[in-house]
């Protein structure tokens, strides 16, 4: 069987990560192509710092850095000098606790110290300044050059080419796949083509007709004049990060690097920039040099002896860029990759051409999780500014894009207004997540009080709204909610090879299902409403889904996302059929239109298609109609519920009750790196239908770990999710989501923990430091026997 033909253009840390991990593994004919002279390239590799540490609030991108300390130490290019965080304010000090806490979800070795201990790893501190420290023992340095040279001279020994001095000028093509890639030295046809340019990357993207959504950016690094008080050191000091002032420090033997993130963002054109280095700007590192001096009392009688602009590559979310293209078929992306996690991308990504799947989860990380609103040139330019300036801030995990705002509104956005919602976003989308109208409503709850951390994006308002939903009649907004048709002759076929539950059903079925890929992991999960014989309506998730599903639809299938020109309300709680019968001249009734059924009609002067479903455990149907019609839906609810106490409600509330009914969230809840059996949705696969993707990697009995349904001990005790659990005192999982449930009175968390833990069970849960009791429950917490729904 031939080779595969890979080019890979860049032949900095990711690109000759990728030679290497591509020949180990065999079946590829592999050439990297560079534009500068190897051994030192002039790309970012070049002059990068070298800092890995593992700890992150993503697990993936924690897994990436570990696996690059592993291999590098392996190549003989990591020093092991460890991780020092210091914090100056009480903030910062609270989020080194929670900072420990991901560090123990995700099984790296760290621990919170104290002043006098942050001076005796770092001797030039001024302690007096610093409360407290998290120390990380198996952080250190990577030297990115030795690294790159030991790996590419691996892959040349095992047959790659390696060619320095060519520079790309274009990609060829035959339709929708890649061929090969035009140089000035010559053309190299190609199977695979793997852009791995670091910020040069959108050139070749615009080569290829592929939009790559990073902006180049340049950062200040500055090396010192010798440190007297260094002189003599046993080697470098660990890493040391003084994030209340955007810095950190590394040694250089008897010399300090500060690297500083403390200026204005600086973007840079790729497209007309040749080197990565630029002039250094005296005066945007004045405070900086002070503040540095403040630190390190040592640094006020110094200099600096060697400083410069360094550029590398921010996305919008902060995250790389990796994956198949969707315009070009073959053409691969490996961009916006640090240093820190470079040899777990390489390695990643070499797993996934050659097995069809990557090692880990990969939805955060990958090239087609952005929506076609989110790549165009002037947000992708302020986003990842914005990503440049947060790089050390502490970031809530509810915290909202501040720009550009609004950008994707619901038809229900006036009316959302003028009932005072407040709306967070995601996607682009803004999403209510409570109203101030329903203040009142909250009056006479009560309700334990909140730390600052977990009521921030946070109101009392939430839990009225959740106990309207319960007691009366609700309406959300679940327009973000991705929607696409699958229509055409093989339509049916295409979703039984596809999805993991039986799609062979009458027209008016709804079906809850899941996307798998080759391994059995979860990829999605969906909602699918046979509509007619060849015509489909898919509940999904990201954009991924419409990618995965159209790269394996046959001729005539065509699968397109509807989201934009539709919307949706849910309409949800004991007295939704009051609300919507008198409306529609359908039967509503549960004999006339049972649960998991669809129905084409009419609401009041709407044309509507309605899903009997709920995602609040509570009876209702999400009704759907054109973007055009939206308003007059909303207005046609409102007003028909008035006398029965409607209400609209929010996301804060949605997800308490979700919870409390035992719904998975994907992407948090379960991933690609997850079973269904694991998950505790194994009612969504019928392995006796048939053949489909992943069936051969499923086996119901190979369950090593469970998500878990956990309730905290204490009702005024509320945890938010990637925290820490504890069994018999050693952490034994992680926090996925959770949130306070109104119904039953305390916080309820999900998380994944070994699968022989019995209801009952007590665990702990890590917070910002303190160990908060839990104990495992059966799940749903609320109806079980789904009478509530089924009504």
């Amino acid at each position: 069987m031939p080779s595969t033909r890979v080019v890979v253009i860049g032949a900095g840390i990711v690109g000759c990560g990728l030679a290497d991990e591509l020949t180990a593994r065999g079946g590829f004919d592999v050439t990297v192509l560079e534009k500068g002279a190897l051994p030192t390239p002039g790309g970012s590799t070049s002059h990068a710092p070298g800092l890995v540490f593992r700890t992150n609030p993503s697990r993936t991108m924690s897994t990436f850095a570990g696996r690059t300390i592993e291999k590098f130490t392996e190549l003989g290019a990591f020093d092991p000098v460890g991780g020092l965080e210091v914090a100056t304010t009480p903030a910062r000090l609270a989020d080194l606790h929670r900072k420990a806490g991901l560090a123990a979800s995700w099984g790296v070795r760290g621990e919170i110290i104290g002043p006098q201990r942050c001076g005796e790893l770092w001797p030039l501190l001024d302690t007096d300044r610093i409360l407290g420290g998290f120390h990380t023992p198996d952080d250190g340095l990577a030297r990115a050059v030795d690294a790159a040279d030991a790996m590419a001279r691996r892959a040349a020994a095992r047959g790659a080419r390696i060619l320095d001095r060519h520079t790309v000028t274009g990609i060829t093509r035959d339709g929708n796949r890649v061929t090969g890639v035009v140089t000035d030295r010559g053309t190299f046809a190609a199977d695979v083509v793997i852009s791995a340019a670091g910020f040069w990357g959108p050139v070749i993207g615009a080569m290829a007709g592929v939009t790559v959504p990073l902006l180049p950016l340049a950062h200040q690094y500055a090396t010192t004049a010798p440190v007297p008080q260094l002189a003599g050191a046993a080697g470098e000091l660990p890493i040391l990060r003084h994030q209340d002032r955007d810095l950190y420090f590394r040694t250089h033997q008897d010399r300090i690097g500060i690297g500083s993130y403390a200026h204005r963002p600086m973007p840079v054109d790729p497209f007309t920039t040749e080197g990565s280095e630029l002039a250094f700007t005296d005066e945007d590192f004045a405070p900086s040099w002070d503040d540095a001096g403040a630190l390190l009392p040592a640094l006020r009688q110094g200099a600096v002896d060697h400083a410069f602009n360094g550029i590398f590559s921010f996305t919008p979310d902060g995250m790389p860029l990796l994956g198949e293209s969707r315009e070009l078929r073959g053409f691969w992306l490996a961009e916006a990759v640090w240093v820190t996690h470079s040899a777990g991308v390489a390695e990643a990504v070499a797993d996934w051409l050659t097995y069809g799947r990557p090692p880990l989860d990969l939805h955060e990380c990958e090239l087609g999780r952005f929506e076609t609103a989110q790549l165009t040139a002037l947000y992708i330019a302020g986003r990842s500014a914005q990503s440049f300036i947060e790089v050390y801030d502490i970031v809530h995990p509810l915290q909202p894009l501040e720009q550009p705002r609004p950008l994707r509104t619901s038809p229900f956005h006036p009316r959302q207004r003028e009932l005072g919602a407040h709306f967070l976003e995601g996607g682009g989308w803004e999403r209510p997540h409570w109203y101030e109208a329903n203040a009142p409503l909250a009056a006479g709850l009560t309700l334990p009080d909140r730390d600052p951390w977990s009521a921030r994006h946070w109101s009392p308002i939430a839990a009225a709204e959740a106990l309207a939903t319960r007691e009366r009649v609700a309406l959300y907004d679940m327009t973000p909610l991705r929607r696409l048709e699958v229509t055409g002759p093989g339509s049916l076929d295409l979703l039984q090879r596809m999805t993991t539950n039986q799609q062979a059903r009458t027209p008016g079925a709804v079906t809850y299902t899941l996307l798998l890929d080759e391994g059995g992991g979860i990829r999605s999960d969906l909602t699918v409403a046979r509509l007619g014989p060849d015509r489909f309506q898919l509940g999904a998730n990201s954009p991924a889904d419409l990618d995965w599903l159209a790269r394996h639809a046959p001729e005539g299938v065509h699968v397109r996302d509807i989201t934009a020109g539709t919307c949706c309300i849910g309409v949800w709680g004991p007295l939704a059929r009051e609300l919507v019968q008198p409306l529609t001249p359908d039967d509503f009734s549960h004999t006339g239109f049972g649960y998991f059924r669809a129905k084409e009609t009419t609401v009041g002067h709407v044309p509507v298609t309605a899903l009997r479903v709920s995602y609040v455990g509570e009876l209702g149907w999400e009704l759907y109609t054109s973007a055009d019609l939206g308003l007059r839906l909303w207005d046609t609810l409102w007003d028909a519920g008035r006398d029965l106490g409607v209400v609209a409600a929010g996301r804060s509330a949605f997800n308490s009750l979700r919870l409390e009914k035992g719904y998975r969230a994907w992407g948090q809840d379960m991933t690609a790196d997850d079973s269904p059996y694991e998950a505790g949705i194994g009612f969504a696969v019928r392995l006796g239908k048939g053949d489909f993707l992943g069936r051969a990697a499923l086996d119901p009995e190979r369950v090593r770990r469970r998500l878990t349904c956990l309730t905290l001990d204490d009702p005024a005790a509320v945890v938010l999710g990637k925290e820490p659990v504890y069994v018999d005192g050693e952490a034994g999982g992680y926090v996925t989501s959770a949130g306070y449930g109104y119904t039953i009175g305390r916080c309820i968390a999900y998380a994944w923990l070994p699968s022989a833990l019995p209801p009952g069970t007590g665990v702990h849960i890590e917070y910002f430091g303190e160990k908060i009791a839990a104990t495992v429950a059966e799940e749903p917490l609320v109806d079980p026997q789904m009478d509530r729904i089924r009504r």
